[in-house]
Parts: C-alpha cells; sequence; structure tokens
C-alpha cells in the first residue's frame, strides 16, 4: 500500500526551482526597457547575461544546432516537386512558426522587434551630450575595442538580446530578427539606425559592417535604376541632326547628349561622360577628353579583405583587379570615341606618362608611356585590345549586390553563436563607457578612476583572448556604473585606498593602473570582512595576488566589495542572470 509522503524542504526546493524556470521564459518588455534603461547606462546584468551567452556559446558551432540542442529541430518534409520560391517560402514559414511556438507570449516579442525595427529611432534612444545630433560619431574608443556606434541598431540589439534570461530565448530572438532583415530587404526598406549609403566602417564589428553592407546594396540598386532611366532618356533625346555652328573646339552637343568628332570627321556620340577633364585632349583627334562614370568597387568587410588578401598571397591572382580595369577600359572609351590606350593611361595612370615638352597649344600632348607600360605582354594593352567601348550602366556588374545581402542574411542564420554574442558584448560595452565618458570626465573626484578602467577595457579588449576575461570586464564595467548610481560610495572608497599603504612585496613594475585597482580591491574587501563575517568550516590561507600571475586584477575583481554591494534600489531590482560555469586557473597562461 502506498502511502503519500511530504517533505517541506522538497516542495519549497521545488517551487524555487519553479519560480526560476518561469523567470528565464520571461520576455523583456518594450516599456520597461525604455523606462529603465535609458537614464543611464545599460545595466550590469545585461552585460553579464551576454557574458554567460559568451561561455556557453562555446560548447555550439551556429545558432542552428543550439536550437536544435532545444529540441526546436523538426524533420525535413517532403518538397520533391516544388518549384524554389514555393520550397523558399515554405522553410521561411516553418521558421516562423517555430520560433512563435518558442516564445509563450509572441505579442511581446513582435513589440520588440517592431520598436526595434522602428525608423523613428525613438526606442532606447539614449542622448550624448558631447555628439547627439550624428548618428555614427568618430569616438575613439568604439574603435579601440571594435564595438558599434552609440545610436546604432547593433547596440540597441545587443540591450534586448541580453534582456533575455535564457541562451534558448536569446538564440530565438535573433532568428526572428534575422527572419524581419529579410523582409526589409525583399521589400527594398533601409535598415533603421545604420548609415544609408556609406561603406563599411572597420573600426567596428563586422556585425554592423554587414548590417551597412545591406543598406549599402539598397542604396546602389536604387541609384542603378534611376541611372538606367537617365542614361536611356539621354538617349533617346539625342538626335542625329547636329548643327555645325553648334561645334566648338570639337566637340557638339545635342540637348544633354554629347558628341566627339573621328579623325574621319564622323560625330559619334558619347557614352557615359561624366566631367570634362580640363587641360587634357585625346592625342589622335585633338578633342577634349571627358572622365567617364564607372561601376562602383565592391563592398568589403574586414573578413572579406582577410580572404582576398589570402587568396591573392596563395595564389597570387589578381583576377579582381583585371575584372576592375577592363570595366573602366569599356567606360572610358565610350565617353571618348578615338581614344588610344595613351589617353587612357593619362587619366587612369599619370604616373606612366612621361611628357617630352610642354605644349601651350595642346598640353600633354607630347611624351611617351612608361618602360612598364612599353614593355611586351603588357597586361593593361592586352586588355585594351580586348575591350569593347561599353558604359559603365551597361556594363556586367562587377558586384552582385543581391547575392551578397543574400549571402549576408545566410551567414546570419548559420553564424557562429559565440562570435555573436562577442560582438554584443563589446557593443553594449562600448555603448556603456561612451555614455558614461559623457558623464564623468568632468567629474574631479571620479575622472581619474574612470579612465582608468576605460585603459583596462582597452588593453583587454585589444588582446586575441579578451574573451577569457569577459568576468573582469564585467567586474569593471560594473565599477563604472556604481560611478552613476552611487558616486557618493566611489568617492569614499578611493579616499580609503589612497590611505592604505603599499604591500612591500608588491612589484612597482606592475604600474600605476594595477596598483591602485590591486590597492582598491584589497581594501573593498577588508571592508567587507568587518561588515559581513560568514561562518566557514575550514580555513585557506589566504592567496596573494601574485600568487597566480595569469590574473593580476584577482584581488579586484574577485572580491565581492561593499561599493558593488551597495546599489541603487533601481539597480537591486534588476534581473538576475545565471554565472559562467567555473573556470579552472591552474590552466590559463599569461596573454
Amino acid at each position: 500500500m502506498a502511502v503519500p509522503f511530504y517533505d517541506e524542504n522538497i516542495y519549497l526546493l521545488n517551487m524555487k526551482n519553479d519560480t526560476e524556470a518561469k523567470l528565464l521564459e520571461v520576455i523583456p518588455s518594450v516599456d520597461v526597457l525604455n523606462t529603465t534603461n535609458t537614464n543611464s547606462i545599460p545595466p550590469t546584468s545585461v552585460l553579464k547575461q551576454l557574458a554567460v551567452a559568451i561561455e556557453a556559446g562555446k560548447n555550439f558551432k551556429t545558432v542552428k544546432d543550439l536550437l536544435a540542442s532545444f529540441g526546436n529541430s523538426s524533420p525535413s518534409k517532403e518538397k520533391a516537386g516544388l518549384s524554389f520560391s514555393t520550397v523558399k517560402s515554405l522553410v521561411i514559414r516553418e521558421k516562423e512558426d517555430k520560433l512563435a511556438s518558442g516564445f509563450g507570449d509572441d505579442k511581446k516579442v513582435l513589440a520588440l522587434i517592431n520598436s526595434l525595427f522602428d525608423a523613428d529611432g525613438k526606442f532606447l534612444q539614449r542622448k550624448l551630450v558631447s555628439d547627439s545630433n550624428t548618428c555614427t560619431p568618430k569616438i575613439p574608443f568604439i574603435k579601440d575595442i571594435h564595438g558599434a556606434p552609440p545610436h546604432g541598431f547593433v547596440v540597441k540589439l545587443s540591450e534586448v538580446i541580453g534582456s533575455f534570461r535564457s541562451l534558448h530565448k536569446m538564440a530565438l530572438f535573433w532568428c526572428r530578427v534575422v527572419i524581419e532583415l529579410r523582409r526589409f530587404w525583399s521589400e527594398e526598406k533601409h535598415l533603421p539606425g545604420i548609415p544609408v549609403n556609406e561603406i563599411p566602417d572597420l573600426n567596428s564589428c563586422l556585425l554592423y559592417q554587414q548590417l551597412q553592407v545591406i543598406n549599402c546594396c539598397l542604396s546602389r540598386k536604387r541609384q542603378h535604376y534611376i541611372a538606367t532611366e537617365s542614361f536611356d532618356s539621354e538617349m533617346m533625346e539625342a538626335g542625329s541632326n547636329v548643327k555645325e555652328s553648334d561645334v566648338s573646339k570639337g566637340t557638339v552637343s545635342a540637348g544633354s547628349a554629347l558628341y566627339a568628332r573621328l579623325k574621319t570627321g564622323e560625330l559619334v556620340l558619347r557614352q557615359g561622360a561624366n566631367q570634362l577633364i580640363e587641360n587634357l585632349a585625346m592625342l589622335e583627334t585633338g578633342e577634349p577628353m571627358y572622365s567617364p562614370i564607372t561601376q562602383e568597387g565592391p563592398l568589403l568587410t574586414e573578413d572579406l579583405i582577410r580572404e582576398t588578401e589570402e587568396l591573392v598571397l596563395r595564389t597570387g591572382s589578381v583576377g579582381a583587379g583585371c575584372s576592375r580595369l577592363l570595366s573602366d577600359m569599356q567606360a572610358f572609351k565610350a565617353a571618348n570615341p578615338g581614344c588610344v590606350l595613351e589617353d587612357f593611361v593619362r587619366w587612369h595612370s599619370p604616373p606612366d606618362w612621361i611628357e617630352d615638352e610642354p605644349s601651350d597649344k595642346v598640353p600633354g600632348a607630347r611624351g611617351q608611356l612608361s618602360s612598364r607600360m612599353q614593355k611586351g605582354g603588357n597586361l593593361w594593352r592586352e586588355l585594351w585590345e580586348t575591350s569593347k567601348p561599353v558604359p559603365a550602366i551597361k556594363q556586367t556588374p562587377l558586384y552582385d549586390e543581391d547575392l551578397a545581402v543574400d549571402g549576408i542574411l545566410n551567414f546570419f542564420e548559420n553564424i557562429p553563436i559565440s562570435e555573436l554574442f562577442q560582438q554584443l558584448f563589446l557593443a553594449l560595452l562600448s555603448l556603456g563607457f561612451v555614455l558614461a565618458e559623457d558623464k564623468l570626465s568632468a567629474n574631479e573626484n571620479l575622472s581619474k578612476l574612470f579612465y582608468e578602467c576605460k585603459d583596462y577595457v582597452v588593453a583587454t579588449c585589444q588582446r586575441n583572448t579578451w574573451n577569457d576575461k569577459v568576468d573582469d570586464l564585467c567586474q569593471v564595467y560594473e565599477t563604472v556604473e556604481t560611478m552613476l548610481v552611487s558616486p557618493e560610495e566611489v568617492i569614499k572608497a578611493i579616499k580609503q585606498a589612497d590611505e592604505t599603504p603599499t604591500q612591500e612585496n608588491e612589484s612597482p613594475t606592475r604600474g600605476e593602473l594595477k596598483l591602485r585597482f590591486l590597492r582598491l580591491g584589497l581594501n573593498f574587501g577588508n571592508k567587507d570582512k568587518q561588515q559581513k563575517k560568514t561562518p566557514t568550516t575550514t580555513k585557506e590561507p589566504k592567496k596573494n595576488a601574485d600568487e597566480n600571475p595569469s590574473r593580476p586584477f584577482a584581488s579586484f575583481f574577485d572580491t565581492k566589495s561593499s561599493l558593488f554591494a551597495k546599489m541603487s534600489p533601481k539597480a537591486k531590482n534588476l534581473p538576475q542572470v545565471d554565472k559562467p560555469p567555473a573556470i579552472d586557473e591552474s590552466n590559463l597562461t599569461v596573454a
């Protein structure tokens, strides 16, 4: 006979586990994020959650692998016989259904997505005193740690994803963001918080660069459409009846169209002419020379630049450069009928044209090509002989915008999970320090400590192994947050630290920055022991920071100081995050 058993301790434990599980499923609210996070720097809890995600993400290769581990993957359906567009729409629909089932409250997720992609940019908007009117301020700190502009899309995304309480929800939300990015591209909408038509900023994180490419590709497609219509209209307006009275120094114009006279006297329409080049005329015809409208170069992010350099070094290939040179030659021939290779060299590569004597009548008419251009089998001459007069607008594109963006979006779907959270971590870290510097730089009592924290962050993030120091970076960030929330406590602690004598065994070669942090850490640790004593069963010998050279700031970062504990009520109510897995410090080495 079974006897019902009741244990109050087990019941309370189950209640606690259920409560914690429910907290992990909580979806952050738009109103809460806007009211609590925009008054100061992003809370430390958000940065810590991203740090936890970095550590946990090392166990998975991609976002898909992570979601599959949570049982979100379903068996592939039979799609044989369906068209590509139908299969693509089914796949997108399946993704949306999976994500909707993964989120318990889909309305909150949609509200977050809509706010994040709102063109007004009011969501999570923060004001910078030093640069409040510029969308992408040139702040050295962002460049130093490879972050993202403080007013941009990436920092807002970082704060939203870091506000989720579980790695599963963070990954699900990222997938929803990728779906929205695809929708914006298909509907030809620019992404908010990203420059509309700028080449990738190599000083920012790769994620920001890739989003820049998406916006720039959309702008280029629009410009190409307008340019094509304008070109076709000009060609239609170009009439065949040209009066001899319109001739001016060998140039004939009919409306907006331009003509050039060949040696035979025939008038030929200039196509794709951009601007008259002063003091340069074609050698054989004497006609004025025009610079052509050329194709724009490819949009290269830092990863593509690295791949291109490796390809050139490994194979010696210059294929991309040849394609660009051939395109420029074709555009130049179309804009300058009757030109020769020497004319192109004088415009495209002036150092390769050596003038014999200056001429007042036709400047630059006498001269010769450089020795490298005259060598047999010269690539320029071979390309020139094969090139045809084709304006840039009618050439095969050197850079396919649709293919480039599709590749980026596919990469987003399979992005290495740890790499994603590392970029979001640095973006949020840069935002916090930029905002804090705006408020603390003029503070006589706190500015010195702030800049010491900033210098430490820069020095750490510039190392290749910075992701092993995310806990230390979070502690430094928490110090900065405390300067803003409880400045009196920090000032008091600094004064006490200044009065603390330096230990005899402290090495002076560590520098003033490390010494101050160690002194502050020891001071806070002693203060904690006086205020709160915890019973211990065994006593372990106190370790000096120097015993572990791999963590020179151990005393400062590992001590649970009263400074960090005395947070404002608002800060105390911030959501807690799971602690990252413990690291075996015995295996660590000095970076």
